[in-house]
């Protein structure tokens, strides 16, 4: 579920391994492109986090960081 922490959608996501996880990240990665929005994130191991802010708009949350959230969402949801 996403949060909203000092102006930004934060999700913390966890997986079966690295390879996992490092694939979730390149699928979002695709995604980031395609909305000309890139997000903030760490990865240790299986576990990602995502922090998304709209640093033109002052750093704080807009429609693209919704927007990219959402096809995140999606993409978890069609595996």
């Amino acid at each position: 579920m996403w949060q909203k922490e000092n102006n930004r959608l934060v999700r913390h996501f966890e997986f079966a391994d690295f390879t996992a996880a490092f694939a979730f990240m390149m699928r979002v990665a695709f995604l980031a492109e395609k909305h000309n929005h890139h997000p903030e994130w760490s990865n240790v191991y299986n576990r990602v986090t995502i922090a998304l802010t709209t640093h033109d708009a002052g750093n704080t949350i807009t429609e693209k960081d919704e927007a990219l959230a959402a096809a995140i969402d999606a993409l978890l949801a069609a595996k």
